[in-house]
């Protein structure tokens, strides 16, 4: 999974203008960076542009994904990704960028301005969402319960490992009733008598 680029686009002129950006191009050649930089801004723009206000869409482009979300305030943001980028973490990006921009920068008159916007944090989630683990707190918590089961899976199995079998512990455990008891090994018989080979 791969996060190349970040973009806000004002889609309210024609042509769309790119207002600031953030590319990762490290994984191309030296010599191909720049024209796969320029490839990169100008599908954002035009996909920008072709992007109706509170409309959200995805473009493939040969092995690139284009995600957009286009605001009514004349502004779009748009992440470009590979295919395997998951869709949801790209929208809630872009989700983010655009209220912190629009909040930051309300007054569409600085959005002609480039040189005058100063937003680090685009660089910032550009390094962060690499993982999109790390950057959307879904996927982190996904992940944490993942790594819990395996955990408990491990436990389970150092537990058999070291020569307890369950048979046992129902045999020596207090808490189990005489009738608990007897109904376990019955049910290990009938179960046991069904095995298909």
């Amino acid at each position: 999974m791969k996060l190349y680029a970040l973009f806000v686009v004002r889609n309210n002129v024609k042509p769309a203008k790119t207002v600031i950006d953030a590319k990762d191009l490290s994984g191309f050649g030296f010599f191909q960076r720049s024209s796969v930089g320029e490839f990169m801004t100008f599908m954002a723009q035009t996909i920008a542009e072709k992007t109706q206000p509170g409309q959200r869409q995805s473009i493939e482009e040969s092995s690139y994904v284009g995600h957009v979300y286009a605001r009514s305030e004349g502004v779009a943001g748009v992440v470009v990704t590979d295919k395997e980028y998951p869709t949801r973490v790209a929208f809630g990006l872009l989700n983010k960028i655009l209220d912190e921009f629009t909040s930051k920068y309300p007054n569409p008159a600085l959005w002609a301005s480039p040189e005058q916007i100063q937003y680090p944090e685009l660089q910032q989630y550009l390094v962060t969402y690499q993982d999109p683990k790390q950057g959307d707190t879904i996927m982190k918590v996904q992940r944490e319960l993942d790594e819990t089961k395996i955990i408990l899976h491990k436990t389970i199995e150092s537990v058999l490992e070291r020569g307890e079998k369950m048979e046992s512990l129902v045999e020596r455990s207090d808490v189990l009733s005489s009738q608990s008891k007897m109904f376990y090994k019955t049910a290990k018989k009938q179960n046991s008598c069904c095995v298909i080979c």
